[in-house]
């Protein structure tokens, strides 16, 4: 699986979708300081005035690379789908009652 750069720019209440947290975060010194310094992901800012941040992981969607995202909503909402598989053991259910 690929490594996608998601450009997360901040939105106008200065907030942004946070893979780390898996929510919309506000971003602020506090959130770069405990979050975004030690985070794996992190890839830097979106820009040269802070508006954002820049962030690598494989992402499990059909997705552009880069993938930019405008609205922290919209995509922490799509980070919550997951797909489940149409074939395998999930598909087999045990029980003891007959």
């Amino acid at each position: 699986m690929a490594l996608i750069t998601h450009v997360n720019v901040c939105n106008a209440d200065n907030e942004i979708y946070c893979c780390l947290r898996n929510k919309v975060v506000k971003l602020d010194a506090q959130q770069k300081k405990h979050f975004c310094q030690g985070c794996k992901m992190f890839a830097g800012d979106a820009d040269a005035y802070g508006r954002g941040v820049t962030c690598a992981w494989e992402d499990l969607r059909v997705v552009s690379n880069p993938h930019i995202v405008k609205d922290p909503l919209e995509e922490f909402s799509q980070n919550q789908i997951k797909e489940v598989p149409t074939e395998g053991p999930a598909l087999f259910l045990y029980t003891t009652e007959w």
